[in-house]
């Protein structure tokens, strides 16, 4: 069974930088595609950006692009999220899901998940 744990969130400041990871137990993460997803209060959650478990691309909300990079680790059981120029319309919590197959469209289709790690930006 995959389990996903997610941690580097925190306070930023408008313009500031964190990096999200996921970390995972069981098969080693580069055997599945991993999308990160955010939800902020009162909305549903939304894509962000996905890796692919077979050529490696990337794909990204149009909110992010040029500001997020989604990558795998060399250990091979943790992807990250670089988050730059962030923006309190980025605050939410966010959350890692892996399938075995392919980067899906929606969160439903997905059946491993994280926890989640809050991520607030604000001065």
């Amino acid at each position: 069974q995959l389990q996903l744990v997610e941690s580097g969130g925190g306070l930023v400041q408008p313009g500031g930088s964190l990096r999200l990871s996921c970390a995972a137990s069981g098969l080693p993460l580069d055997y599945y595609a991993i999308h990160w997803f955010r939800q902020a209060p009162g909305k549903e959650r939304e894509g962000v950006s996905c890796i692919s478990n077979s050529d490696g691309s990337t794909t990204y909300a149009d909110s992010v692009k040029g500001r997020f990079t989604i990558s795998r680790g060399n250990a091979k059981n943790t992807v990250y999220l670089q988050m730059n120029s962030l923006k309190p319309g980025d605050t939410a919590v966010y959350y890692c899901a892996a399938d075995l197959m392919f980067c899906r469209s929606t969160p439903h289709e997905y059946n491993y998940w994280g926890q989640g790690t809050q991520v607030v930006v604000s001065s």
